[in-house]
């Protein structure tokens, strides 16, 4: 991917393409890939993994296996990944592993350690150093792991000595990220061991049904009840041939350019039996106006005449990561638009609520910032430089207001490649699709 310093949006009128129907593709899902990379590394034989997203996550957590010795062959342009398990046990038992910016390396492999029978180091990036880490550590910590936090206590750098790999109980608070939860369960469906975790909090639980469904198709026991999730003893993976769904968060972005534009958007290979928690996004595009269809292809968006949107009132604790993709669009919509119990997204890769507030008062938007809610009214977006933070989402959200608003500009369109780094590539082919139609 090569773009300049900064990306200017083509800007479309809904009355001037109204009827476009056309197609986005997205790469696979990185919350599965990174799932079933470990799972696989963990499992006993061989697994082949199938439509790998490719990204600087999913690169780091390959780099990581790389270097505790995970037998892999990776082929990124056939967007396969072949991987050898080790039977639940990490094949070396000292190792210092760095894992850049990627929070589900960071977390998954931290358990992962943590369970173990061995001592690592594990380094970071500036922003995961800034990323909490604390729940997961006092509960690896409850279930006997050594930890040595190496700068500020509860963040990275630190080094990890596990507790052996004994049956355990424990509880974990998720308010931050459910990728705590996650994280214990992936490394003790490996361990063959009995393990009850009791889960502190509701965030994200649809990516904590992604982790337990996973799990069971490389073959673990994993059952709850409410909070407490339990996977009894002789749990282990098997190897598998295993296909990486195409990614719902990325999906969104451009199911929300159908509804802001008015037109129909289908994303191939997306479909309502996704494992992902995203896919709940759709529901609010529904209550907004639009007209979801699962069709052989893959889910239809249809925007509603002229892209006039109705404003909502929604939680999105469960799909937070959507939030963005929101307010991204809210400023064309007839009434204010609320988004409630997102507190835990300033903690993300930046501080996702205030940046929202920041970048809308730019674009001369009212809005509100709250604790742990934002609430947006309608208006007209005025051109401006929209700042990203570092951050991909706050860069991919926010040029979907550039389709509708003319002057807006993102600012380092590269932090993209964190998940998905053909984005603005994508969008590129998706404009000049509406630009003959346009024409036509």
């Amino acid at each position: 991917m090569s773009w300049p310093e900064d990306y200017a949006v083509r800007t479309f009128r809904p009355e001037e393409i109204a009827g476009a129907s056309l197609s986005a593709s997205v790469p696979g899902s990185k919350s599965i890939t990174n799932r079933a990379l470990l799972t696989a590394a963990l499992a006993e034989g061989k697994s082949t993994l199938r439509g790998v997203l490719f990204s600087e996550d999913s690169r780091d957590l390959i780099r990581c296996l790389d270097g505790l010795s995970v037998p892999m062959e990776v082929c990124e342009a056939g967007r396969e990944v072949r991987v050898t398990g080790s039977g639940g046990r990490i094949p070396v038992k000292n190792a210092r592993v760095n894992v850049g910016s990627a929070g589900t390396a960071a977390r998954f492999l931290a358990a992962a350690f943590g369970l173990s029978d061995g001592v690592y180091r594990m380094d970071s990036s500036e922003q995961m150093k800034r990323r909490p880490m604390e729940p997961l550590i006092a509960a690896l910590r409850d279930v006997g792991a050594g930890i040595r936090c190496l700068d500020q206590e509860g963040h990275f750098p630190m080094e990890i000595a596990g507790n052996g790999g004994k049956p355990f109980a424990c509880t974990v608070n998720i308010d931050q990220s459910s990728q705590f939860l996650s994280a214990l369960l992936i490394a003790a469906g490996a361990g063959g061991n009995e393990a009850v975790i009791t889960a502190e909090g509701t965030h994200g639980t649809g990516y904590i049904r992604m982790t337990t469904a996973l799990m069971r198709q490389f073959g673990a026991e994993v059952s709850h009840e409410g909070r407490v999730y339990r996977i009894p003893a002789g749990t282990h993976y098997t190897g598998r041939d295993f296909a990486v769904e195409p990614d719902v968060s990325a999906a969104c972005y451009f199911y929300a350019a159908a509804a802001v534009l008015g037109i129909a958007v289908t994303v191939p290979g997306v479909h309502s039996k996704s494992l992902q928690g995203d896919l709940r996004f759709l529901n609010i595009l529904e209550e907004m106006g639009c007209t979801v269809t699962d069709t052989a292809e893959g889910i239809r968006v249809l925007g509603p005449a002229g892209g006039h949107l109705h404003g909502i009132t929604a939680d999105f604790s469960a799909f937070s990561d959507q939030s963005m993709t929101l307010a991204a669009i809210a400023p064309f919509t007839d009434s204010p638009v609320e988004i409630t119990d997102i507190g835990h997204i300033r903690l993300q890769e930046s501080d996702r609520l205030h940046g929202m507030a920041a970048e809308l008062a730019r674009l001369g938007i009212r809005c509100e910032e709250l604790a742990d809610s934002l609430k947006i009214w309608p208006g007209a977006p005025q051109p401006a430089q929209v700042q990203t933070y570092g951050d991909h989402r706050m860069a991919m959200s926010f040029a979907l207001t550039g389709l509708r608003a003319p002057g807006i500009v993102i600012t380092d369109p590269l932090c993209c490649r964190k998940t998905f780094e053909d984005y603005f590539t994508e969008l590129d082919r998706f404009c000049g699709a509406l630009e003959a139609e346009q024409k036509a």
